[in-house]
């Protein structure tokens, strides 16, 4: 039986994997966990980062630290960006927009097959080599070309809908990034982007570092009404 990984330490598998990237590129082959912790954009701990890694198995050495390169591939593995796994978008509004141009996604062994829409105005074209198809041609296309992920950028009234096609046309992912939590089959993984969680997460911070907002008003307002 499998051990069960956290979600954040998956969430932060990334973070390390790109840091001994940038390793690799500066030439060092060996780093202790002190030293990582420092390295990373996030705080995170030397005591998490050996934490998170023991999750997997058996890393570094005592006394000496993680062999970059080794580590590099192990966690690599663990990704599965190795992989090559097909992804297609619903949804051509602005969001849809940037993640269709963010360069990054083939790097990381996803595929962009296609993008989907309801608007004539915008089926039939083609971006970044890339064609546009109507929502309604999900299915035929799913026949021919298998989907591993779906990415949701439609409005949230709209969002339970394209999932449900989605799960029709055999995806084992999406990725959502409306506030509409989604009904979905057991085995189906959902990753839900909530921006409004992120915010929400730089504001604690900011409110309990002493920081003087611009006004707070409209929020005591709005708390008042309720």
């Amino acid at each position: 039986m499998k051990p069960v990984i956290s979600p954040a330490t998956i969430n932060r598998l990334p973070l390390y994997f790109r840091t001994l990237c940038l390793l690799l590129e500066d030439g060092q082959k060996v780093i202790s966990s002190a030293e990582f912790s420092r390295r990373l954009d996030v705080t995170v701990t030397p005591e998490q980062i050996r934490k998170d890694l023991a999750s997997f198995g058996q890393f570094g050495k005592y006394g000496v630290g993680y062999y970059v390169r080794d580590l590099a591939k192990t966690i690599d593995q663990l990704i599965g960006y190795h992989n090559c796994w097909s992804l297609i978008v619903i949804g051509l509004g602005n969001l849809g927009w940037s993640l269709i141009n963010y360069k990054k996604i083939a790097a990381l062994g996803f595929r962009l097959q296609a993008i989907f829409d309801v608007d004539e105005a915008k089926v039939g074209k083609k971006i970044n080599g890339i064609s546009v198809y109507h929502l309604n041609e999900m299915m035929v296309f799913s026949r021919e070309n298998p989907i591993h992920i779906g990415v949701i950028t439609v409005p949230e009234m709209e969002a339970q809908k394209v999932a449900n096609l989605l799960v029709k046309a055999g995806v084992r992912g999406i990725w959502n990034f409306t506030t509409q939590r989604l009904n979905v089959p057991k085995g189906l993984w959902v990753v839900n982007e909530d921006f409004s969680i992120g915010l929400s997460n730089l504001s604690y911070h900011l409110s309990n570092s002493g920081i003087i907002p611009i006004s707070d008003k409209y929020i005591l307002n709005k708390v008042s009404e309720g």
